[in-house]
């Protein structure tokens, strides 16, 4: 029964937070997600939240959960599948190619090509772009944007540099602000004691519990860490965390293609 008591009070405490939500970073009217509360990453396609979930993110493309604090998702550095034929036909000085005028693709995810954010024109470029999405995001009811593939100079054959993307990101980050969202930072443990400066409120970070690079995001974005792990590595990351971290950051495990309940394969827990 007092496990019970304790329980209740933990999730009347995240609640009050979701309503009332510090402000983040000093700018006014962002709300940071509720620390450490149960979340749940839902690019795969939305659904009703498990119980007792907090925090949701959702592609850009669909309506915030109801009721939660929702996350809105970004692709802001490669195109995202469905999207590949509209970027080469509309956009195709904006993506990425080769010392042979080939584009650039992902080679875990070859159906996404890369962005050039080699330049500050093209930088513009893909952030006036972008910020159209961004205001979708804020104009459906979201609450932060988290904006995916930062680290795409890593995979671009030293075409791209680390500081085109992080000035893209900047572009991002006070847009994001402008229209009253917080931006969570995605993965790049290497750039976490930057964040602040590049305008992050919070973090996602994805494997860094198979990786132990957890501690990167902590020790700049505190509790306001969202560490997801992934059925593919095992189990034994997302069962270290929860033995040490639960309480301290928000850990959930999630199948690879972040499946839909029913589907093969689905995948969810969280501690």
């Amino acid at each position: 029964m007092r496990g019970l008591a304790a329980r209740s009070m933990v999730v009347a405490a995240c609640l009050a937070a979701l309503v009332a939500g510090p402000a983040a970073s000093g700018a006014i009217g962002i709300v940071l997600p509720p620390a450490a509360a149960r979340a749940d990453y839902q690019l795969g396609g939305a659904y009703r939240p498990p119980a007792g979930t907090l925090i949701v993110e959702r592609d850009r493309s669909d309506r915030p959960a109801i009721g939660v604090y929702g996350i809105c998702y970004l692709n802001g550095y490669q195109t995202q599948p469905d999207e590949r034929s509209w970027w080469t036909s509309r956009h195709p000085d904006l993506l990425l190619r080769d010392r042979n005028g080939r584009t650039v693709q992902d080679p875990g995810w070859p159906d996404e090509l890369l962005l050039d954010t080699s330049t500050a024109a093209r930088r513009a470029a893909i952030a006036r772009i972008e910020y159209a999405w961004i205001d979708g995001c804020a104009r459906s009811g979201y609450r932060a944007i988290e904006v995916d593939n930062l680290d795409s100079w890593t995979r671009s054959r030293g075409l791209l540099r680390q500081d085109g993307n992080t000035a893209l990101a900047r572009l991002l980050n006070s847009r994001a602000h402008l229209r009253g969202l917080a931006s969570a930072q995605k993965n790049i443990p290497e750039i976490a004691p930057q964040g602040r400066r590049l305008g992050f409120d919070f973090a996602i970070a994805e494997e860094c519990g198979v990786y132990a690079k957890c501690a990167s995001y902590t020790r700049v974005y505190g509790s306001r860490v969202i560490e997801v792990e992934y059925t593919d590595n095992g189990r034994a990351a997302f069962a270290r965390s929860c033995a040490t971290a639960a309480g301290r950051r928000s850990i959930l495990l999630r199948d690879r293609m972040l499946t839909t309940p029913g589907t093969p394969g689905y995948a969810y827990r969280s501690c």
